[in-house]
């Protein structure tokens, strides 16, 4: 019989292993907290939250805060222009920068590096507002759809990571492909996108993050039309009006309504950020591989 081999920990291991366990256990707590107070607060009775001393469970349940939030006037439109602006913002952005970072990883490829010079460039230095509110205004993109989906389209940084998880990809899986007489679009579609998997549910994640919270550019680009708003812009005009009232004699018809601002704050938090955490865990495990890009090396 062979004696398994057990690895002896010292006092030293045993007292890491229990202080990284606590920071955990500590760090898992203050994540989680205020997401399950915001929660709670949301479903609190709006007068009884005044009072204060909601923890993780609320003391006077309802749900008038989110029928007033969801009853808000071009929320319906909102939420179809952001969903459509999620999705169509999110492929177009994630095929344009795979396309540009297949390019650009070839080594062939004769001007990669002052292309790539050229796009990390961008990512320091830019116009200004003004500049790009013009740019936009003559190119047509002001006051419709697109500006949503075309200035997003590329990105320096979301084209770079891409490319580095290509360029580490064995060369001789390119190599072979020509050998069977495949072309270089027949190699991105059955070879090199399978395997980049991991990279573009990452990427696809942050762009859908970033087109889902994006309010700012409803704001200076389609204020004045209505029917390109977006949910997160009618949430923040909510949030800024509920702000100015809570302290002037029109609060009162939150009072009545059984709502306060803390709880239409709350209630609103809770409808922006609920879609981006259902989406998270089914490209949780692609998420945490396309974080380990560059990290092993063979």
């Amino acid at each position: 019989m062979k004696k398994k081999n057990k690895i002896k920990h010292t006092f030293g291991d045993r007292l890491f292993s229990l202080f990284i366990g606590l920071f955990m256990i500590a760090f898992v707590i203050i994540t989680l907290y205020p997401v399950l107070n915001t929660v709670a607060i949301s479903f609190n009775d709006g007068i009884d939250a005044v009072r204060g001393g909601i923890y993780l469970w609320p003391r006077k349940f309802a749900v008038k805060n989110y029928t007033t939030v969801l009853g808000m006037q071009n929320l319906v439109t909102g939420a179809k222009i952001t969903v459509a602006r999620t999705v169509i913002g999110t492929v177009s952005a994630l095929v344009v920068n795979a396309l540009l970072a297949y390019v650009v990883s070839r080594k062939r490829f004769m001007f990669k590096r002052e292309l790539s010079l050229f796009w990390v460039i961008t990512m320091y230095v830019n116009g200004g507002m003004i500049p790009t509110f013009m740019l936009y205004r003559n190119l047509g993109l002001t006051n419709s759809f697109w500006v949503y989906v075309v200035p997003g389209m590329i990105s320096a940084w979301n084209m770079l990571v891409i490319r580095t998880y290509m360029t580490g990809l064995p060369d001789s899986l390119e190599e072979s492909a020509q050998l069977d007489g495949a072309g270089y679009w027949t190699i991105f579609v059955r070879i090199i996108s399978p395997l980049c998997k991991p990279v573009y549910a990452t990427i696809a994640l942050f762009v859908a993050v970033g087109q889902w919270n994006s309010w700012f550019d409803a704001m200076l680009y389609n204020r004045m039309k209505t029917e390109y708003t977006t949910l997160q812009y009618e949430l923040m005009k909510l949030l800024s009006s509920v702000m100015q009232q809570s302290g002037s004699a029109d609060s009162a018809k939150y009072s009545t309504a059984a709502v306060t601002p803390i709880t239409i704050r709350a209630a609103a938090t809770v409808v922006t950020m609920l879609p981006i955490i259902c989406l998270y865990p089914f490209l949780q495990r692609y998420f945490v591989t396309g974080l380990t890009i560059g990290g092993v090396k063979e």
